[in-house]
């Protein structure tokens, strides 16, 4: 265990350090290293402020297992989450560095209480959990926190970002004055300085150095693309760069199930990561992107934290991220080593105003470009087949096939064979008609405004509908009416400033549960 020496020096039991190498670690993060010794050696709580994705659940995990292993039963650990993605991920991780050495149960909405209230009954060590569904179960008798060593606020701003602050408060109270408590968080705002001083005694702050935001060797630009048109936009991206290997970023679960389906069915090499799937086969995933059998890894946020792969070529966001830290940290994902990277943004007339706001708190300038055209990306395959075709007669790996080509030129010329054969090996790929047309569309950062309808799907309300509802009492052409996004109970349109206030004025007497039907839409930040 020679590799793991590092660890060691942090007073990692050998227990530990046998678990560490079974997961392939060789050095211990920025995090860990400055984390682990304090929560081994001193008895005080905690604040910890480091970026995302620097491998804090290890950080905090691997003590609380060596400080729990042999104690008496009960829950002597609990881990504070924002989303049940995240309370997967260091269920798991905690799992995986544990050895069996203690039991751990996560506990979130979206599944059965009853098989959470079971498992918590056999018995549990650490319980990682959301804030509502921790509520829930205290509520309803099923956690025992008498025993609690060790309160671990993980994330804490994303729990403050959310709205969870008076449910963290509300837990806090059901847990014994006599333990540790442990805050991580990326930044320190107000509200959580406060909590910290209202329920920690006297924390000891730790804090990494922060890297700088972005770096000179990444490449930040975006594309203006509908909803509708941002797979066939990623496509584009992917096919235009011969030798891309890169990160792509979905807001949720199912938006990565559905672009890496989408990837698969066109012949890409992609997986996908989100907080569902399990710890195994996240490894096996990230093993086989690593190794490149495959070339493209779509995921969440939450599921991407604690990738480290220095030779990204692209990282892409198919979808903005709620905040600026969370671009930070996606886009220094590349352009890493020296290597240049490429860090694209795709930007709906939604997104746009977010797009503002990450650029002004970043203070970063992300460079606005054209999507390259189906022509200019057949040029580029036909240039990367010749490529290769130099590269096997270089290599005269063609023997096999020497008889076959002449019995092809003996009724043809050499350039009829060779242009036939082209056209039956890369048809599809050289076919400028295989790609969909992505429609010329530009957001209109001044002359648009973002109008709220108090009517959606319930209301029987599709795309087309809601452009008649209101062109019948508002004469205005349908190509006026854009982004149109019906929800279930709303819906929203973007529309020219000299139309909205048409279209204010039209409705202004028409009600939807006692609320004006129709409303200027909140800006987004």
């Amino acid at each position: 265990m020679e590799k793991l020496e590092a660890f060691r020096q942090l007073g990692l039991s050998e227990k530990a350090l046998e678990a560490i190498q079974a997961k392939g670690f060789e050095q211990p993060s920025p995090i860990q290293k400055i984390t682990i010794p304090v929560l081994l050696t001193e008895s005080g709580d905690v604040i910890a402020q480091a970026q995302t994705g620097t491998g804090k659940t290890a950080a905090f995990g691997l003590p609380i297992i060596e400080m729990l292993e042999g104690q008496p039963s009960g829950i002597k650990a609990l881990v504070l989450v924002p989303t049940r993605e995240l309370a997967l991920q260091v269920c798991d991780e905690i799992i995986s560095l544990a050895a069996k050495r203690v039991v751990v149960a996560a506990v979130y909405g979206g599944q059965s209480i009853s098989e959470q209230q079971r498992r918590i009954k056999k018995g549990v060590d650490v319980v990682v959990g959301t804030p509502g569904r921790i509520l829930d179960l205290i509520s309803r008798g099923d956690l025992d926190f008498s025993k609690l060593m060790m309160f671990v606020l993980d994330e804490a701003d994303e729990m403050l970002n959310m709205g969870f602050i008076d449910d963290i408060e509300e837990i806090m109270k059901h847990t014994p004055k006599e333990k540790r408590t442990l805050l991580f968080s990326a930044t320190m705002p107000d509200r959580i300085a406060k909590l910290a001083k209202r329920y920690m005694n006297n924390p000891k702050k730790l804090e990494v150095d922060r890297a700088q935001p972005t770096t000179g060797l990444t490449d930040q630009i975006y594309f203006e693309v509908r909803e509708g048109d941002k797979f066939d936009a990623l496509t584009r991206i992917i096919d235009i760069e011969p030798e891309f290997y890169g990160l792509v970023f979905c807001r949720t679960r199912n938006d990565v199930d559905t672009v890496t389906s989408k990837l698969i069915e066109r012949g890409y090499g992609a997986e996908g990561l989100h907080g569902e799937i399990t710890q195994a086969q996240r490894e096996k995933t990230l093993a086989k992107f690593r190794k490149r059998y495959i070339n493209v890894l779509v995921a969440t946020d939450v599921a991407a934290r604690g990738i480290d792969i220095a030779d990204l070529s692209h990282v892409i966001n198919y979808s903005l991220p709620q905040d600026p830290e969370s671009y930070i940290h996606r886009i220094g994902r590349t352009g890493r080593a020296g290597k240049q990277g490429t860090a694209i943004t795709f930007v709906s007339n939604e997104e746009y105003r977010k797009l503002n706001y990450v650029q002004k708190a970043t203070k970063v300038n992300i460079r606005k470009e054209i999507l390259p055209n189906a022509q200019d990306i057949v040029a580029v395959k036909k240039e990367k087949i010749k490529d290769e075709l130099v590269e096997i007669i270089k290599q005269g790996s063609y023997e096999d096939y020497l008889g076959m080509a002449e019995d092809l030129i003996e009724t043809n010329s050499p350039e009829v064979a060779l242009a036939a054969l082209l056209r039956l090996a890369f048809k599809a790929q050289l076919d400028v008609s295989s790609y969909s047309e992505i429609r010329t569309f530009r957001v209109d950062t001044k002359g648009t405004t973002r109008l709220f309808i108090g009517m959606g799907r319930k209301d029987g309300m599709s795309p087309k509908k809601l452009s008649d509802f209101i062109r019948r009492e508002v004469q205005i052409p349908d190509n006026k009416i854009d982004d149109i996004n019906v929800r279930d109970d709303f819906s929203f349109i973007t529309v020219p400033f000299a139309d909205a206030e048409k279209i204010l004025r039209a409705f202004a007497d028409q009600k939807s549960d006692g609320k004006p039907l129709i409303t200027k839409a909140k800006p987004k930040k």
